[in-house]
């Protein structure tokens, strides 16, 4: 079967447009979601804040192209940035989201757990942590993704398992709980949130060996690992009068 270019067929017939990538890369910092932005160095939007991303090279996949921008636009090391948790967010394609021209973008969710303070390269003049709720406004229509991004993270913390990527290896479940409490801008019920952990198969394993004191009076909290399950049966609900 052939696999070159079938005759009379014309690749120029059709207006060039390029494809970028965008990132929506959450953690929590002091009991507060923030998300990873960086500072434009160049035009369009120079020292405007916007999403790590960038253009998607010929030989390469989207997925290759989001990791590589975000090593390189962060400074974060790429053996960091290629074991992150990334999952595939949408596209967005309105003909008029780049000034420059037609571009096509596909955006990414990330969830991770608290990282060193980044630092700008490629073409980022700065990147930092903010908290979700003090972006003020994005370049481009980044906006939208974040927004987008936060309802799907939102969403994939009641029937998903991936809570556990906000914390370190090993962790308590105080420390779970304060990623529902966080991201949902809730408060659970500390027995009933442990509960529901604990008898949800595979959520979460036990670490064996001595338990590490939070901090506050009382014994010394149990650690655990996220377990080998990825789907929560029953789901955790968030409380119906959340905001």
């Amino acid at each position: 079967m052939s696999t070159g270019v079938p005759a009379g067929y014309d690749p120029y017939a059709f207006e060039p447009f390029a494809v970028t990538v965008d990132l929506a890369v959450f953690t929590v910092r002091d009991a507060r979601l923030n998300v990873l932005l960086v500072e434009r160095g160049e035009e369009p939007y120079r020292g405007c804040w916007a999403l790590p991303g960038g253009f998607v090279r010929p030989r390469e996949s989207a997925e290759e192209a989001a990791r590589r921008e975000l090593a390189e636009e962060t400074g974060l090391a790429a053996h960091t940035a290629s074991a992150l948790h990334l999952e595939q967010l949408r596209t967005y394609s309105d003909p008029d989201r780049d000034p420059r021209m037609r571009v096509v973008s596909v955006a990414y969710a990330a969830l991770v757990p608290d990282l060193p303070e980044p630092r700008g390269g490629g073409d980022a003049a700065g990147a930092r942590w903010w908290d979700t709720g003090a972006t003020g406004p994005l370049a481009f229509d980044h906006d939208r993704i974040l927004a987008d991004a936060y309802d799907r993270v939102c969403a994939k913390l009641e029937y998903t398992c991936l809570a556990t990527a906000f914390c370190p290896p090993e962790f308590t479940l105080g420390e779970l709980q304060q990623v529902y409490e966080t991201v949902w801008g809730v408060t659970l019920d500390r027995p009933n949130f442990r509960r529901k952990v604990l008898t949800t198969p595979g959520f979460v394993q036990a670490v064996e060996g001595a338990p590490r004191r939070t901090g506050g009076r009382g014994k010394p909290a149990a650690l655990y690992r996220a377990g080998a399950a990825t789907a929560l049966h029953p789901p955790l609900l968030r409380p119906e009068d959340h905001h």
